[in-house]
């Protein structure tokens, strides 16, 4: 399987429900490092897995409807734990409505799958993977 990896960040504000969380349950800020993966078995006939340019693109327009957001605020998120496995998802899920659109190309079209990895700091990170 091939693969290519592009990254960004974004910064949120968000707070959690539930003891499980601590101190988190209490609004406070966040920032991740975002990778978004790729995947595909055969390369394309440019011999790519994607044009990294409209992929880096396109996690940056996804970050972006997010990015200096107070995620509490947001009526897509209502009553809904914002962690960081769950943002991953969002994320993923956003990318892959982009790739069945058109947005990264058409030879975006013979993608496998996306991993979105959000890190929270260099101990620790979520992911989720997703086919296409």
């Amino acid at each position: 399987m091939f693969s290519i990896t592009v990254r960004d960040h974004i910064m949120v504000a968000h707070s959690f429900r539930g003891d499980v969380f601590g101190p988190a349950q209490r609004l406070h800020g966040a920032t991740f490092v975002v990778d978004a993966t790729f995947r595909r078995p055969e390369l394309d006939d440019d011999n790519i897995v994607v044009d990294i340019g409209l992929a880096t693109t396109q996690l940056g327009e996804v970050l972006g409807d997010l990015n200096y957001r107070n995620l509490d605020d947001e009526p897509a998120f209502a009553g809904v734990n914002t962690s960081t496995e769950f943002l991953a998802k969002v994320i993923a899920d956003r990318l892959a409505d982009r790739v069945h659109a058109g947005a990264l190309g058409e030879g975006a079209r013979g993608l496998a799958g996306i991993t979105v990895t959000l890190h929270e700091s260099h101990a620790a990170w979520a992911s989720y993977e997703r086919t296409l």
